[in-house]
């Protein structure tokens, strides 16, 4: 090739060079394809608007040949004892936030039914029940519940919080959308289970949490192990977020969405009894979360904040 010729193409690549430089940054090339992307629209949001905590109700290597085999995932896992890199907690993620994964199972969440689709799900290894396991779950279906659990260590904690309030600060998640398998799950799944730190992710920023002194006020002078009327408490926790009938019936159905309840907020007592503590703590979240003038569902639940 001659000198001339090469001058000739050093000149033609050196213009196509300078021509890409100058196409504006909105410009990308896809291959078979250019999109401008100079354009935004208004009307989006984000596919997360949950985040779903759970245990393992296993050990890490358990957990690992679960979570990445078929049929079931989770976005994250988080160690017993994680390992630290450069004084950071190291979290296993197994599925890329972007994408869906298979935790939540049949399922609901203010009216919300996919929420595989709506999610991201953090799976964190631990035993649950110390009891028999297949006697947790004869249990369960009984409508009764283990009363021995497994604690939560305090670095296994700190990498639960770490993680939990990154997601919830990107995505813009509400207080009242961080929830537990069992809530959203209440007739099939007790995980993350009474000891979980609700109250230690709601001081760091993380979930939604009663203000005492609200629930003092709306128990109103009734003795905290009251009873408490069964409609007014399905019709309560309906509107907070749970899939429970409104039907004023005290049944093993309704029970177990008191006791989910119970274990999120009022841990030291889950028997799925209909007291008056429980009563106050859901009117104390709902005067927090949600607007106390929102009319009451009629038997289907509400979108709350």
């Amino acid at each position: 090739m001659s000198i001339l010729r090469k001058s000739r193409l050093g000149v033609v690549a050196f213009a196509a060079l300078a021509l890409a430089a100058c196409a504006p940054a909105t410009m990308v090339d896809r291959g078979g394809y250019v999109a401008d992307t100079q354009y935004h629209a208004r009307s989006t949001d984000s596919r997360i608007r949950f985040l779903v905590e759970h245990y393992t109700q296993g050990d890490e290597p358990t957990a690992l040949e679960e979570l990445t085999r078929e049929n079931v995932s989770a976005h994250y896992l988080v160690p017993v004892h994680p390992p630290m890199r450069d004084g950071k907690p190291v979290v296993l993620q197994l599925v890329p936030e972007a994408q869906r994964a298979w935790h939540a199972g049949v399922s609901e969440w203010q009216g919300t039914t996919e929420l595989n689709a709506a999610s991201i799900g953090i799976e964190n290894v631990n035993p649950g029940p110390l009891d028999n396991l297949q006697a947790t779950s004869q249990a369960t279906q009984e409508g009764s519940l283990p009363r021995e659990w497994a604690p939560w260590p305090p670095d296994q904690v700190a990498a639960i919080i770490a993680l939990s309030k990154d997601i919830v600060t990107r995505y813009g998640i509400a207080p009242t959308r961080v929830v537990g398998h069992s809530d959203i799950a209440p007739q099939r799944k007790i995980d993350p289970g009474p000891l979980f730190p609700w109250k230690q992710l709601y001081e760091a920023g993380v979930g939604a949490w009663p203000d005492d002194a609200t629930v003092k006020a709306d128990l109103a002078g009734r003795a905290p192990d009251a009873p408490a009327d069964v409609l007014g408490l399905q019709t309560k926790l309906a509107r907070y977020g749970y899939e429970v009938p409104t039907d004023g019936v005290l049944d093993a159905r309704t029970r177990r969405v008191f006791a989910a309840f119970q274990m999120h907020f009022r841990p030291r007592d889950y028997s799925g009894t209909p007291d008056a503590e429980t009563d106050a703590i859901a009117q104390a979240l709902l005067d927090k979360y949600v607007d106390r003038t929102t009319p009451a569902p009629a038997g289907a639940n509400e979108t709350a904040p």
